[in-house]
Parts: C-alpha cells; structure tokens; sequence
C-alpha cells in the first residue's frame, strides 16, 4: 500500500469539487508531518459551509447523511445551517465513506464554530502536502482536538507541536486559552 493511499483516493474524489477543501482529522497531522504515524479508522475533509452544495455535485454516486443531534438523517437538497456541521458519506455503487465538515466564513477569515472570537484569514486555512494533498492547517485541527482530547489526540499534538511555526504555536497558544483555558497543551507550546 502506498504511503497516504486513503488521502490520495480523497484527493481523486474530490477532483471535480471546484471550492477550497482539505483532509481533516488525524490523517490531516499526518499530512502535515509527512509521515503516517498511527492507524486511521476513519478519515474527515473540511470544506466551507458555503460549498455544501458543491459538494453533491461534485459526488454524484455518493448518498449524504447529516448529523442531527447524534442522528444520522438523510440530506436531501436543503440548506444545512448551524448547529448542523457533519455530514456522512457513502459511494452508493462501493461502500466507501467519508465525513465532512461544515466551516464558517465571515469577511475573508474562517471561524471556529465553537468560539466565533477565534478566528484566522480564510486564505491560510487549508495547506498543500508533498503530494499535492489539501489538508486543514495543524493548529486548527489541533484546536479542534483539543477539547475532550482522547488518547489519539494527544499523539497527534505530541507529533505536530514542535514542527509548527513559531506563530502557528502562538496562535493555538492564545485560541486554546479562550476555547480551553485550563488545557495541559497551553504549557507545551
């Protein structure tokens, strides 16, 4: 199996997908490190809430699911708003799936859905891999990870924290002050 092989297969999907997207998740840190570090059971892209639509376009063999209070409920044409974030993929003719998630906008600058005080300029929000591959920016999905981080989550801070840019710490550093003031990974940055 070729390294990123499940990243690259993402990447052929979305080929036909014209909006701005990246891979998410633990897969997106791997992206970033260049190296996989650990199994994935699953694997995530973020695009902008605005491109939803796009989306199914750009995916016409596949089904959507939305979650909906821990629900999995069929999407059909309508327009997803918040609290609504996540919506489920599946390739009706083989089986394959794949998460997405929902990203606001506002004036050029992407907001983090849980604190709209953290923010950062839209253009900076997804990053190129050696192959070629869209993946959201490390401290953003560090952030992300950072409340309820489970045992993975921390693998993947300990992996991409001192790889990070000086001011790419600095901004997680601040963010994880107003989304998790009490975080053990203020400290590590």
């Amino acid at each position: 199996m070729t390294i990123f092989s499940t990243c690259i297969k993402v990447n052929e999907w979305m080929s036909k997908f014209h909006g701005k997207w990246g891979i998410a998740g633990g897969w997106a840190i791997d992206l970033f490190i260049g190296k996989e570090t650990r199994i994935h059971l699953d694997i995530e892209i973020a695009l902008f809430r605005e491109d939803q639509h796009m989306l199914k376009k750009a995916l016409p063999d596949w089904s959507f699911e939305k979650a909906v209070k821990g629900e999995l409920i069929t999407w059909e044409e309508e327009w997803l708003e918040l609290p609504i974030h996540e919506i489920h993929g599946v390739h009706k003719q083989v089986g394959e799936r794949l998460e997405v998630l929902l990203n606001e906008t506002k004036d050029d600058e992407w907001i983090f859905r849980r604190e709209s005080s953290i923010s950062l300029p839209e253009s900076s929000l997804f990053l190129d891999s050696n192959e070629g591959i869209p993946y959201l920016h490390p401290a953003v999905v560090l952030l992300y990870k950072a409340k309820n981080a489970r045992e993975k989550d921390h693998a993947d801070f300990n992996a991409a924290k001192d790889l990070l840019k000086v001011e790419d710490k600095e901004w997680l550093r601040k963010a994880l002050v107003v989304h998790v003031p009490r975080h053990e990974w203020i400290h590590e940055l």
